[in-house]
């Protein structure tokens, strides 16, 4: 592996490494859109909860 990343370094330089970094890039953002949907469903799963706990129940 370590010397097949070599040789496409020495072969395609620059654009190896471009490819890779935006690769790493994307990835990154998208943990941290998944961090955020986490973090915003846990919000409002909470929210619903107290809504409901707030709610009168219905006599039937």
């Amino acid at each position: 592996m370590d010397r097949a990343l070599v040789t496409a370094l020495a072969d395609y330089g620059p654009w190896v490494m471009l490819v890779f970094y935006l690769l790493f890039r994307d990835f990154q953002k998208d943990q941290a859109t998944r961090t955020t949907l986490d973090k915003n469903t846990a919000i409002l799963t909470e929210m619903t909860t107290m809504i409901r706990e707030r709610l009168p129940r219905g006599q039937g």
